[in-house]
């Protein structure tokens, strides 16, 4: 089958987020992980049969979409569970806040590898808890973003809860090892911590040689303390359908969690179910060419920052997401943001991640070839003199 991913569709005039943020100005937005690709045929056409049948009333899942995740994570990452496990959300940052809550009390601690996504911060303050960010380190020599585990050892203390992995990561898009990832369940198991494993990327692996490892795969031991977070919804670019789950194999932090919930936590999109069963048990033959599509896009964009934008350095390989970290500290700039929004490119703030202001952007390259291209081609024009 063949799909296409180089006809852009319309979304300036649509309720899109990404667009209606630079409505009426000539910018091009790379900054929310949204991607520019019309979502997968099989998708399509189940949600016009759902609609067809013309009653939207308060779901449940039914046998079959749960049966469908089950049977991803099996065949997919080799992760068997049981179907009892499942919480189902209407989105995956509704998780790490419920997680915050589920796991921790008022001023208690929550920790995370920085920089990352904005919510692994946001949530715990929402909670009352304390967000503790420990930096991940860049090893030149190796190219490579890496855990600090002595910093990590540092910033337990008695009020220590929680560990919010991210996995792949984002914004460095790291695919951890499993060397890295049972040592890491070592370390929560030793302090007691609840691990929340965000792993929403894990099916957008851009490195052959890399594989997806569910931290809930690793023994039982650490079973009994995660919590795993997945959505189809950054695969298969449906993120406004609102469907994510929770896989949570103990039975008390399950009900802990589900109790979080209670009169706070919306109902999942009646549509989202129907996505996330034809997304799992139909999708593929679209994923393998989105990954194609998006590791063609990240070697130009790897090739075209080295070759055409001195002072900005993507300093590590992309190994998963369609999300580049890029370092603009060389370029001087006091608002890297506002200037290339000037220049007609909009990225995302490294500050909201936990980066230091004016260091780095995030640039969203799921999208077609020719606006990934456009963009580069102003943030080249946009770049100061000398």
């Amino acid at each position: 089958m063949t799909f296409d991913f180089e006809t852009h569709p319309e979304r300036r005039r649509t309720d899109s987020q990404k667009w209606q943020k630079y409505a009426g100005k000539d910018i091009l937005p790379l900054w929310v992980a949204d991607m520019d690709f019309v979502s997968p045929p099989a998708v399509i056409e189940a949600l016009h049969r759902r609609i067809d049948h013309g009653i939207f009333g308060y779901a449940r899942p039914v046998a079959s979409q749960i049966e469908a995740v089950v049977e991803m994570l099996a065949t997919r990452h080799g992760w068997v569970i049981d179907p009892s496990w499942l919480v189902w959300l209407p989105g995956l940052v509704v998780g790490l806040n419920v997680t915050a809550l589920a796991c921790s009390g008022p001023g208690d601690e929550i920790l995370c590898l920085t920089p990352v996504y904005p919510p692994f911060m946001t949530a715990p303050r929402n909670a009352g808890r304390v967000p503790v960010p420990v930096p991940l380190v860049l090893d030149r020599a190796g190219r490579r973003w890496e855990i600090d585990w002595d910093a990590l050892e540092k910033a337990v203390t008695p009020r220590t809860k929680a560990f919010f992995l991210c996995n792949p990561h984002n914004p460095v898009s790291r695919v951890f090892t499993r060397q890295e990832l049972e040592r890491i369940a070592e370390f929560c198991l030793r302090h007691r911590l609840a691990l929340c494993s965000d792993e929403i990327h894990c099916d957008l692996i851009l490195d052959p040689a890399l594989r997806h490892i569910p931290t809930g795969s690793l023994g039982k031991e650490i079973l009994e303390q995660t919590l795993t977070l997945i959505a189809p919804s950054k695969t298969y670019n449906v993120p406004g359908l609102g469907c994510a789950l929770a896989v949570i194999p103990n039975p008390a932090l399950r009900a802990r969690f589900v109790q979080a919930t209670a009169g706070i936590v919306a109902e999942v999109n009646i549509l989202g179910y129907v996505a996330c069963e034809a997304a799992f048990r139909h999708g593929e033959p679209w994923r393998q060419a989105l990954l194609a599509r998006l590791r063609a896009n990240r070697d130009h964009l790897l090739a075209y920052v080295s070759q055409e934008l001195p002072g900005v350095e993507i300093e590590a390989p992309i190994e998963a997401t369609y999300l580049a970290w890029m370092n603009v500290k060389a370029l001087g700039l006091p608002d890297p943001i506002g200037h290339f929004e000037a220049h007609g490119v909009g990225l995302s703030e490294g500050r909201f991640f936990g980066a230091r202001a004016g260091e780095y952007v995030r640039l969203n390259f799921g999208c077609p070839l020719s606006t990934l291209d456009e963009a580069l081609r102003r943030m080249k024009h946009a770049l100061p003199p000398g």
